[in-house]
């Protein structure tokens, strides 16, 4: 796989102590799923989360933060990041405050 393991210890930090964390290669990258669903993730060049199309404009207001076009089309309520901002504490910890908002209240999977 084609991640920044240094960003995916980085994450597991973060998520420590969320109850129902898995891990799941996917999109070329790592990605980490809360009961199921998909929350966030780490690729070649940054990291990926999952902010919900009511928390996307506050999240790319993140100074790193940029829309998701893996596929060259949008990806409505993701958004990708780069390493500087996987490497800020507090950038990181923001973007993932809006992933968590988004994802915990979801069904489990």
């Amino acid at each position: 796989m084609a991640y920044d393991e240094g960003l995916a210890t980085l994450l597991r930090d973060d998520l420590a102590d969320h109850y129902g964390l898995s891990e799941k290669r996917m999109f070329g990258g790592l990605c980490f799923l809360l009961h199921g669903n998909m929350l966030c993730g780490v690729h070649k060049g940054g990291g990926m989360f999952r902010v919900g199309k009511d928390n996307e404009t506050e999240a790319l207001a993140i100074e790193g933060a940029r829309p998701m076009d893996f596929t060259g089309r949008k990806m409505g309520g993701m958004i990708d990041v780069d390493d500087d901002l996987m490497a800020d504490d507090a950038r990181r910890a923001a973007v993932l405050a809006l992933a968590l908002d988004f994802v915990a209240p979801l069904p489990a999977k």
